[in-house]
C-alpha cells in the first residue's frame, strides 16, 4: 500500500503507510517532482494499460510505469518505454476511461518513438543530458533511496525538458489516431480521451504558469478536438461504460490517493460522514492513520477485512499500521497473509522481510533471506532489498554474502566507490569461481568502469 512520510525521512525504513518516495527528478513550474511506489496503484494501472500495450504490439513487461506525486494533470513518456503519470490526473479523473484514454495516447507516443525523434531532431547535448539525468533517477526508485539520484534539474533545465517533451502537431495527431485504434481493439470507448481533453480546453487562455503541464507539452488544437469528436461519434462503443470491475478499481485508487494526499476538508468533501461505502472507509482509514488516530484507523481497516478477508492490500495496510506502531509480532502474520493472497506482489513481500529482520531472530533472518531472494529475482536493482539481505546474512555469520549484498546495494544507489570496496571484500571471502564470486567480480568491474568514466 502507499507509504508514510517517515519513509521520506528515514534512510533505512521500507514499510510506511502511504508513499515510497524517491528523489525529485525534474522541476515542473518550479516544483520538484516526487516519484512514489505503491503496489496496488501500480497493479491497477497495469490492468488499464496492458491491453493497450498489447494492441500497440508492445511487450507490457518492457514498459515501466512510474507514479509522480503531483496534483496537476500530467502524463508523459521518457527514455523510450517509461510512462509517468501524475497522482493529480488519477485523482481528478472520475471515470477510468479518462485515464485509459490518456494512457492510450501516451502509448501512441511510445509506439511512434516520438521522444527519440525529438532528441534526434534537436541534435542538442542538453536534450541528451536531460534524458540521462531523468533516467538516472529511475535507479533510485528501485533502490528505494531518494537521495541516490541527487541533482534536481534547475530552472533552465526545466525549460529545456518542457521543450523536449513538447510534441509537434503531427506527432500529437499520430498519437491520437493510434490511441483511437488501441481503444477500439481493446473494446473500450474513446469517449474518456475526449472528456479528458475537454478538461484542458478551458485552460488555453491561461498563462503557461497556470496551465496543467499536460497542455504545455501536448498542444491542444481545434483539429485535434475535431478529430476526436468525429472518432467518438463514429465509434460503435462510444456510449459503452467502463467495465464494472474497472470502475470498482478506479474508485479504490482514487480513495487511496485522496485519503492520504489530501487535507481532511477535501477527504470529507469526497467522502462525507455517513458514507459507509468501501472507498469511503478506505479513504478515512488512511486519513485517520496519517493524523495519528491508530485505533480509528484499525477499526476501519478491520471493517474492510470483514468484507474481504483475503484482500492483499487491506492486509498490507493493516500490517503497516501495526508495524509502524511497534507491534511487530502482530504485524508478521498479517503480512504473511497478504503475501499468500498475492505471492507476486514484491513490494508487500519486501515489507514482510523487513518485519522478519526487525524481529531479530535467526529463524526470521533465514525466512527474510528467502523472501528477499524472491524480491531480487523480480527487482535485481532494489537497493533496499540488498541492504536488508546484508543485515540478515551478517547476523547469520555469512560475511561473504553480506559483503556481496552491500556491494549490490551500493551499485544500485550509485555509490560506486563503496560498491567497489564491498565487491573486493566479497571476492576475498567467497570461494573463487563460485556464482557469488563471479557476481562480486562483475560488480567490481562495473563499479570501476563507472568510476573511470566519471573521472
Amino acid at each position: 500500500m502507499l507509504n508514510t512520510l517517515r519513509w521520506l525521512l528515514s534512510v533505512l525504513a521500507t514499510a510506511a503507510l502511504l508513499l515510497a518516495p524517491v528523489s525529485p527528478p525534474v522541476l515542473a513550474q518550479g516544483r520538484p517532482l516526487q516519484l512514489i511506489r505503491d503496489q496496488e496503484i501500480e497493479s491497477i494501472i497495469r490492468v488499464y494499460a496492458t491491453p493497450l500495450f498489447q494492441a500497440a504490439g508492445l511487450d507490457p513487461r518492457a514498459i515501466t510505469v512510474y507514479l509522480v506525486q503531483d496534483s496537476s494533470l500530467n502524463a508523459f513518456v521518457m527514455g523510450g518505454q517509461n510512462l509517468f503519470i501524475n497522482t493529480g490526473l488519477l485523482m481528478r479523473a472520475e471515470d477510468p476511461l479518462e485515464v485509459i484514454g490518456v494512457i492510450a495516447h501516451e502509448t501512441g507516443h511510445i509506439a511512434g518513438g516520438h521522444i527519440a525523434q525529438r532528441i534526434g531532431a534537436a541534435q542538442d547535448a542538453t536534450a541528451t543530458m536531460l534524458v540521462a539525468q531523468l533516467l538516472g533517477i529511475l535507479g533510485a526508485i528501485a533502490s528505494g533511496r531518494g537521495e541516490v539520484a541527487g541533482a534536481v534539474i534547475s530552472g533552465a533545465g526545466d525549460i529545456a525538458l518542457k521543450g523536449l517533451l513538447s510534441f509537434t502537431r503531427s506527432q500529437e495527431q499520430a498519437a491520437d489516431q493510434a490511441a483511437i485504434t488501441y481503444l477500439q481493439r481493446s473494446g473500450l470507448s474513446p469517449k474518456g480521451l475526449l472528456t479528458f481533453m475537454g478538461r484542458l480546453r478551458g485552460q488555453e487562455v491561461l498563462l503557461a504558469a497556470n496551465q496543467d503541464p499536460y497542455l504545455t507539452t501536448h498542444p491542444l488544437t481545434r483539429e485535434r478536438l475535431a478529430y476526436l469528436e468525429q472518432q467518438v461519434a463514429a465509434s460503435a462503443v462510444r456510449d459503452q461504460p467502463a467495465p464494472a470491475e474497472l470502475v470498482q478499481l478506479h474508485a479504490r485508487l482514487r480513495a487511496k490517493l485522496i485519503g492520504y494526499l489530501e487535507p481532511r476538508s477535501v477527504v470529507m468533501r469526497h467522502y462525507p460522514v455517513g458514507d459507509q461505502s468501501l472507498p469511503a472507509r478506505y479513504a478515512h482509514a488512511l486519513l485517520e492513520y496519517r493524523e495519528g488516530h491508530l485505533d480509528k484507523a484499525l477499526t476501519l481497516v478491520d471493517s474492510l477485512l470483514a468484507e474481504q478477508p483475503n484482500d492483499p492490500f487491506f492486509l498490507e495496510m493493516k500490517g503497516q499500521m501495526l508495524f509502524e506502531s511497534g507491534h511487530l509480532q502482530e504485524a508478521l502474520p498479517v503480512f504473511e497473509a497478504a503475501v499468500t493472497a498475492m505471492p507476486h506482489a514484491q513490494q508487500i513481500r519486501l515489507l514482510l522481510a523487513r518485519t522478519q529482520i526487525e524481529l531479530n531472530a535467526p529463524e526470521y533472518d533465514r525466512q527474510a533471506i528467502k523472501n528477499l531472494q524472491l524480491v531480487l529475482t523480480a527487482e535485481p536493482n532494489n537497493g533496499f532489498a540488498w541492504r536488508f539481505a546484508a543485515v540478515a546474512y551478517g547476523r547469520l555469520g555469512d560475511e561473504g554474502m553480506a559483503a556481496l549484498a552491500l556491494a549490490e546495494s551500493a551499485l544500485a544507489r550509485g555509490k560506486n566507490d563503496d560498491a567497489l570496496l564491498y565487491a573486493e571484500r566479497a571476492r576475498d571471502i567467497l570461494p573463487t569461481g563460485s556464482p557469488a564470486w563471479v557476481q562480486a567480480d562483475d560488480i567490481a568491474l562495473e563499479a570501476q568502469r563507472r568510476i573511470d568514466k566519471k573521472n
